[in-house]
């Protein structure tokens, strides 16, 4: 099995440090488009919700005040480098969710799905216990290294994200791609950027320093591009790095 060389720093709450949460958007490009698409969504939800794959639920303080919150992870999060123990948040095994049908008004998803093991199971379970006609907001990635090892199961495409959300009962399903293929290879490049640079004395760093200096520069010119890339709507959307998606709870009893 593959050693992972450094784990992804769990998202906190953007109002905890928002400097610094600016500052990593600025180069985590994952993130960056998440927030790009997420954030406008969230102040549409209301009711009862639902954060599937809480993590540290670092979306939770972007949501309406008059939402009622309820985070949902895995007994195991501590491996996906989160702490546990938050009190709003309920842990279980990954497979049926401990709430009854038709409990929630809206739900969250982000960046999770790739890592259950059984995704057509997680995507039921959140039509199962969500009302009908609620909504949901989801996001996957689609170029990314592999993370959280050896709990990194899929990647999906535009179309296979269609058929698994109209199969396992939801509609008016709307896909979006979270960046380009600009994006896409200065997201590459700042990780390579953070393990050329990692504080290892050894003999690598005959190798590492002399390729991490023109490196530097030509991953943040990408970085730049990327985000000039985004504000014009440029490059290529064949080759994102990742998709956000929109769905509604099915209303019929199909899923």
């Amino acid at each position: 099995m593959a050693v992972e060389q450094f784990k992804p720093i769990a998202v906190q709450s953007p109002t905890r440090q928002p400097w610094l949460f600016r500052v990593r958007c600025l180069l985590d490009l994952q993130l960056a488009t998440i927030v790009r698409y997420l954030r406008p969504e969230l102040a549409k939800l209301h009711g009862r919700v639902i954060d599937v794959g809480a993590g540290e639920s670092p979306w939770r303080d972007w949501l309406p005040s008059s939402v009622t919150y309820q985070g949902i992870d895995v007994g195991n999060a501590t491996e996906f480098g989160m702490s546990a123990g938050h009190p709003d948040v309920t842990y279980y095994d990954g497979r049926i969710m401990p709430f009854a049908d038709a409990s929630f008004d809206s739900a969250l998803c982000i960046e999770v799905l790739e890592h259950t093991e059984d995704p057509a199971l997680c995507l039921s379970e959140i039509a199962r216990v969500l009302k009908p006609g609620a909504s949901l907001l989801l996001t996957v990635p689609w170029s990314a290294r592999r993370h959280h090892i050896p709990h990194d199961y899929h990647r999906f495409t535009r179309e296979r994200l269609e058929i698994m959300f109209g199969e396992h009962g939801f509609e008016n399903v709307e896909i979006r791609e979270r960046g380009t293929d600009i994006g896409a290879i200065a997201s590459k490049l700042v990780v390579l950027t953070a393990r050329l640079a990692q504080p290892k004395v050894d003999v690598s760093l005959l190798w590492r320093i002399p390729l991490l200096v023109p490196v530097v520069p030509v991953a943040l010119g990408f970085v730049a591009a990327s985000h000039v890339s985004e504000a014009l709507g440029a490059g290529a959307k064949e080759d994102p790095l990742g998709y956000f998606v929109k769905a509604t709870r099915a209303t019929s009893s199909r899923g």
